[in-house]
C-alpha cells in the first residue's frame, strides 16, 4: 500500500476560456520583468572573470587565479568583497519585495485561464533564462574588448531589458482580481470576457467577487498569514524559495565562467562554457512550458530533483578525482574538462524543467486573495535572502569544503525532492480561487483546515476529484 500521498488528476472547476493573443501577448511582455533579473544574475559572474576587471578593483584575486596550478585551486577566487559585488545586487531586491510583492508571477497567474496558467506562468522563468543567456553571450564578446573596455560594455548594457520592462509595464492592463478588488465591476467582466475569449464568465466572475469579498474582510493579511488554516501556504511560501536556491544553481549561473576557470578553462573558454550552459537553461525551460499542464507539477520536481541528484554527486566526485583534498593539480585536459560540463549541463537542464519555474510558479498560484500580498512578499524576500546568503558565502565555503560542497548541495536536493513527494499536492489546472480544496483533501494539511475554513466550492465534492495514492 502506497503512503498517504494526495494525486490530484486535476481537480477543481473548469472555467471557459482559451488562450487568446490578447493574454498572450499580454503575459509575454509582463514576463519580460525576468529579463532584468537573469541579466544580473549572468553578468556579474561573467565580469568577475576578466582579467581587466579584476587587476582594476580586485586586484589579490587577480594574484591568486593568475598564479599556477601547485596553489590550491579551491581558493583563488576566495574573496569577501568580490562576492559582496556579485550577492549585493540581492539586497536591494530583498528589501523592495515587501512593498512591490514580485508582481510579474501573481500577475501572470490571474490573467492565465486555469488550465494553462503553468505554461504561461513559467513565461517569467523562460525570460530570466534568456537573460542570463544573453548576459553569457554579450561577456563572451566583450571579453575580447582592448583597453578593458569590455566590463564597461557588459554592466552598461542592464539599461535594455531595464528599458524593456519599464516601457512595457506603461502598456500593461489590470488583471480582472484587481479590477474588482477596486470596485470597477464592468470593467473587470470586460477584461475577464477578454483575457478568456467568450462572454460564459458568470460563474468564473462569481468566484472571483467571492474571494474579493472574503479578502476585504481582512484588514491585516501579515499576520492573518500566520493563522492555522494558512499553514500550508506559509510552510510553500518559506521552504519552495528557500529549496530553490538550495539546489546550488545561482553558484552554477553566478559563478559559472569562474568555476570552470577553476577547474583549469582558460578566460575565453570559461566564458564559452557559460554560454553554453545558458543555452542549455534556456532549451530546458521550454521542456517545462510544454509540459507542466499535461504531466503536472510534482512529476517534474520529482524527475527533476533525481537528475540534479545524479548529477551534482557526479560533479563532486570527479572535481575531488582531479583535485583532491590539497586543490593542487596538472593541467585539466580537454576531455576530463567537457565531462565536468556535460554533468553540470544535466544539472542545469534538470533545474530548467523542475525547480527553476515551479519554484515561482507554484507560490504564485496557491495563496488566497486575502493573503496573496503578504504571501508573495515572503515568498520573494526569502528567495532573494537565500540568493544573496548563497551568492555571499559560495567562494568561501568552495575553499574550505573543496568538493565536498557539491555533495552538501547534493544533500539538499535529496532533502527537497523528498518533501515535495510527501507534502506538496498537485495544483495543475486548479482555480487559484478553489486551491484550498486541494489543501483540505491532503494526508497532511487536511488537520489545519476545517470545512468551515472552504467558502469555495462544495468541500464534500472534492472527494470526486481527489484520491488517495
Amino acid at each position: 500500500m502506497a503512503v498517504g500521498v494526495i494525486v490530484s488528476t486535476g481537480g477543481g472547476k473548469q472555467h471557459p476560456g482559451k488562450m487568446t493573443p490578447f493574454v498572450f501577448l499580454t503575459c509575454l511582455v509582463a514576463s519580460s520583468g525576468g529579463l532584468i533579473f537573469g541579466y544580473d544574475i549572468g553578468i556579474s559572474g561573467g565580469v568577475t572573470s576578466m582579467d581587466s576587471f579584476l587587476s582594476r578593483f580586485f586586484p589579490s584575486v587577480y594574484k591568486q587565479q593568475m598564479a599556477d596550478s601547485s596553489t590550491n585551486q579551491y581558493c583563488k577566487f576566495d574573496s569577501l568583497l568580490l562576492t559582496l559585488f556579485t550577492s549585493s545586487l540581492y539586497v536591494a531586491a530583498l528589501l523592495s519585495s515587501f512593498l512591490a510583492s514580485t508582481a510579474v508571477p501573481v500577475y501572470l497567474s490571474e490573467m492565465a485561464p486555469a488550465f494553462l496558467r503553468g505554461t504561461l506562468n513559467i513565461g517569467f522563468q523562460l525570460m530570466i533564462t534568456v537573460g542570463i543567456l544573453a548576459a553569457n553571450l554579450i561577456n563572451y564578446g566583450t571579453a575580447s574588448i582592448k583597453g578593458g573596455w569590455g566590463w564597461r560594455v557588459s554592466l552598461g548594457l542592464a539599461a535594455v531589458p531595464a528599458l524593456i520592462i519599464t516601457i512595457g509595464s506603461l502598456v500593461l492592463p489590470d488583471t480582472p482580481n484587481s479590477l474588482i478588488e477596486r470596485g470597477h465591476d464592468e470593467e473587470a467582466k470586460a477584461m475577464l470576457s477578454k483575457i478568456r475569449g467568450t462572454e460564459d464568465i458568470r460563474a468564473e466572475y462569481d468566484d472571483l467577487v467571492a474571494a474579493s469579498d472574503e479578502a476585504k474582510s481582512v484588514h491585516h493579511p501579515w499576520s492573518n498569514i500566520l493563522q492555522r488554516k494558512y499553514r500550508p501556504q506559509l510552510t510553500m511560501a518559506i521552504l519552495i524559495p528557500c529549496f530553490q536556491q538550495l539546489t546550488g544553481i545561482n553558484v552554477i549561473m553566478f559563478y559559472a565562467p569562474v568555476l570552470f576557470k577553476t577547474i583549469g578553462f582558460g578566460s575565453e573558454a570559461s566564458l564559452a562554457s557559460a554560454v553554453i550552459t545558458g543555452t542549455v537553461i534556456v532549451l530546458g525551460t521550454f521542456v517545462s512550458i510544454a509540459t507542466v499542464d499535461k504531466l503536472g507539477r510534482r512529476a517534474l520536481f520529482l524527475q527533476g530533483g533525481t537528475q540534479m541528484l545524479i548529477s551534482q554527486l557526479v560533479v563532486g566526485t570527479l572535481i575531488a578525482l582531479k583535485f583532491g583534498i590539497s586543490g593542487a593539480a596538472t593541467d585539466v585536459s580537454k576531455n576530463y574538462a567537457s565531462i565536468i560540463v556535460l554533468f553540470i549541463c544535466f544539472f542545469v537542464a534538470a533545474f530548467a524543467w523542475s525547480w527553476g519555474p515551479l519554484g515561482w510558479l507554484v507560490p504564485s498560484e496557491i495563496f488566497p486573495l486575502e493573503i496573496r500580498s503578504a504571501g508573495q512578499s515572503i515568498n520573494v524576500s526569502v528567495n532573494m535572502f537565500f540568493t544573496f546568503f548563497i551568492a555571499q558565502v559560495f567562494l568561501t565555503a568552495l575553499c574550505h569544503l573543496k568538493f565536498g560542497l557539491f555533495y552538501v548541495f547534493a544533500g539538499w536536493v535529496a532533502i527537497m525532492t523528498a518533501f515535495i513527494a510527501f507534502f506538496l499536492p498537485e495544483t495543475k489546472s486548479v482555480p487559484i480561487e478553489e486551491m484550498v480544496l486541494v489543501w483540505r483533501k491532503h494526508w497532511f494539511w487536511s488537520k489545519f483546515i476545517s470545512d468551515e475554513d472552504v467558502h469555495v466550492g462544495n468541500p464534500e465534492a472534492a472527494d470526486d476529484r481527489f484520491k488517495d495514492a
